[in-house]
């Protein structure tokens, strides 16, 4: 599961993610400034698909919903260079936390859990509007509850976030950067 994307190589562990202010389109940057992800929401699809390209634009991966409409569900990210999905994102629906479980694609099981790391900004987020101008962030841990990394929400005209992550061993930096992208599209945070 830790296998790397192939046409990625995300040796950093801090990235910032940055959302366009007129859609769900987005860049990460390394920790030197450097565009090393992009992706767009594609519109007008019956079923949600996130295609990334590298910093040349070369296509890297695409983020797929396994379902038309896909409220609470899953979403593969398959390496566009092998068609093999890496890992599946899947979507852990309530209304008190917003909650992302990161699958292997062979066995089914959890690699990592994305969580809010507050219970009142995700209610607050989900109950009107106007609290979404409040930073959203996130844990990232394995089944098991070791800390894997952290996304932290910044105040900002665009979503903007720090993705930091201080253990990679048991999940790929490529998807924990774009599950950060893909969670606050489908989160519409």
């Amino acid at each position: 599961m830790a296998d790397a994307i192939a046409a990625l190589d995300l040796t950093d562990d801090e990235y910032t993610v940055v959302q366009s202010l007129v859609r769900n389109k987005y860049r990460a940057y390394d920790a030197a400034g450097n565009t090393v992800l992009r992706g767009k929401q594609k519109m007008f699809k019956l079923k949600e698909e996130f295609p990334f390209v590298d910093a040349d634009g070369n296509p890297a991966f695409t983020v797929k919903a396994s379902g038309v409409l896909d409220f609470a569900g899953d979403y593969a990210l398959v390496d566009d260079a092998t068609g093999e999905t890496v890992v599946v994102l899947d979507r852990n629906f309530t209304l008190f936390t917003d909650r992302w479980t990161l699958r292997d694609p062979d066995t089914g099981d959890p690699v990592a859990e994305i969580a809010s790391k507050s219970k009142l900004v995700s209610l607050l987020r989900h109950v009107h509007g106007l609290f979404s101008l409040i930073p959203h962030g996130y844990e990232i841990t394995t089944p098991d509850g070791r800390h894997v990394g952290i996304i932290d929400g910044r105040f900002s005209l665009k979503d903007t976030y720090d993705v930091t992550i201080d253990d990679a061993s048991g999940v790929s930096k490529e998807a924990v950067v774009a599950a950060a992208m893909v969670v606050d599209a489908i989160e519409g945070n």
